[in-house]
């Protein structure tokens, strides 16, 4: 199938064709939210030839997908804890993002988990015979070291050349690792939206789910606040941690994961991911993770989050000094408060399973239940398993509609391509790693508009055509959409506050046409 940019384009005006014309009709699947799991749900069934409007309240990746760690991760956590399942799973998914759906946007990073004076030596073995299991669950899942090279152990020497910051008094060697680390999250979940679009699927922002039943929802127009009801024969509530207000009997335990942002000129020369054991655990590791963009984040917490589910989460000051303090054993200049830049706090839709204990315990499957009155709800799970959580759940109606098994384990997303197409695009490396093959249509906007090739903000590869883009082309309906989930821009207040003068034009011209 053809994924031209007019077949997936989400735009203001699709969203108020589709609208207007949604209460004359009956949908098969109605999909409440457009996280990755609702996205992917969306893409699941349009893919499966079933008639789909997927609403969110919000925008885009509003809610947990877009504060993750941008990482497709192989599941190696889930085997220290044994959750087999769930480690193989993780790696069969990454497999499939990295070879076959997006390798455009999950690429293999590189991690060093430096030997300091503080990581036992039985820690370490610990932790190399977890690399090498870890290595095992990715040949089990058929990715190829071409694609996820293999674990090794470095000297000092080495370790220090590969990551200039690590302390190196007492400094005996590094263990070298890979995973796959995304673009950008936010991005993948718009892929998905788009690429459910180009499916016909009718993909909705700004429409909140005031009431859900087995055969549609009431739901408002945030934009005019105008209510009306959406008839379906199937509903799946993906929600995420929202979830449980939507459905009886739904009951979470979330947890808060806070990640830090500081300038990449803070951590000098580091190039790769860094592994740093959080003291007192043997499966815990403090996540480095450059972005490619002039900043590294550094995460993350697990603590439980209790009461109401706000819209954005707020890290606490007792998280980031966590994060700082770990961060500090590893390295010879510590990363001072002053030299956070931006933070930023999601919330994981764990499913509460009355076993007492710590989040950081529950297990992280997905679960499928649906309520007496035949809603579907998607809930737990992680980010790297959306397509099989969205698998899972569109497979619980699928009887009723006599619907083909899925097919999204072989359907590439906008934008995919391999890696040596990907190579000969006449397109700036960075919008490749972003846009894949849609790389040289961004930059082609700058054509008519040089300015638009400009930065959005002082010392940000972020640029004007990104943005225009996403007006156009990836549903974008206002500035927040532009600089917190289009692009990362939003993460630091003071680059927010320089591209923000920018994207609002962008948006008013749009609107004005």
């Amino acid at each position: 199938m053809s994924m031209t940019p007019a077949r997936s384009s989400l735009n203001a005006a699709r969203r108020a064709r589709e609208l207007a014309a949604l209460p004359d009709e009956v949908v098969d699947v109605l999909v409440v939210g457009l996280g990755a799991t609702g996205a992917g749900v969306a893409l699941d069934a349009a893919a499966r030839g079933l008639s789909v409007a997927a609403i969110d309240a919000h925008d885009l990746a509003f809610g947990t997908s877009r504060w993750s760690s941008k990482l497709i991760h192989g599941g190696l956590r889930y085997l220290a804890s044994g959750q087999l399942d769930v480690a193989h799973e993780s790696a069969v998914e990454r497999g499939v993002l990295m070879t076959r759906t997006a390798p455009h946007l999950v690429r293999a990073l590189p991690f060093v988990l430096p030997l300091t004076p503080l990581v036992s030596r039985r820690q370490e073995a610990l932790t190399r015979a977890g690399l090498r299991a870890g290595d095992a669950l990715r040949a089990a899942a058929g990715t190829p070291r071409r694609v996820l090279p293999g674990p090794r152990r470095l000297s000092a020497v080495e370790t220090r050349r590969t990551a200039p910051p690590v302390r190196g008094a007492g400094l005996r060697g590094g263990l070298l690792s890979f995973d796959g680390q995304l673009a950008d999250d936010a991005r993948l979940v718009t892929a998905l939206a788009r690429t459910a679009a180009a499916h016909g699927a009718r993909v909705l922002t700004r429409c909140r789910a005031l009431t859900l039943t087995g055969d549609g929802a009431q739901v408002r127009d945030e934009l005019t606040g105008a209510e009306f009801g959406v008839r379906a024969r199937a509903v799946i509530n993906a929600a995420g941690v929202w979830a449980g207000g939507l459905v009886d009997g739904i009951t979470l335990r979330p947890s808060r994961g806070t990640h830090i942002v500081v300038r990449a000129a803070t951590l000098e020369g580091l190039a790769t991911g860094l592994h740093v054991p959080v003291p007192g655990s043997t499966s815990r590791f403090l996540l480095v993770l450059p972005q490619g963009d002039g900043r590294v984040y550094v995460g993350l917490t697990d603590e439980p989050a209790d009461g109401p589910i706000p819209d954005v989460p707020e890290p606490t000051a007792a998280e980031i000094g966590f994060l700082l303090d770990i961060l500090g054993t590893a390295l010879d200049v510590p990363v001072r408060a002053s030299d956070v830049v931006g933070a930023f706090a999601g919330l994981r839709p764990l499913l509460d399973t009355g076993v007492p204990g710590e989040t950081a315990d529950l297990s992280r499957r997905h679960a499928v239940l649906t309520s007496r009155d035949g809603v579907v709800t998607v809930v737990g799970g992680k980010l790297t398993t959306y397509r099989r959580m969205a698998q899972d759940a569109v497979d619980a109606v699928a009887a009723r509609f006599a619907a083909p098994p899925s097919r999204t384990a072989r359907v590439p997303l906008v934008g995919a391509a391999g890696p040596d197409r990907l190579a000969r695009l006449d397109a700036p490396a960075r919008l490749v790693r972003r846009y894949g093959a849609e790389a040289p249509l961004v930059a082609a906007l700058g054509a008519a508009d040089p300015a638009l090739l400009e930065p959005v903000a002082p010392g940000l590869p972020v640029l004007g055509a990104e943005l225009a883009w996403a007006v156009r082309h990836e549903g974008a309906l206002d500035a927040a959409d532009l600089l917190d989930r289009r692009t990362r821009v939003g993460l630091v207040p003071a680059d927010r506050a320089a591209a923000l003068p920018l994207a609002e034009s962008l948006v008013g011209a749009v609107g004005r046409r």
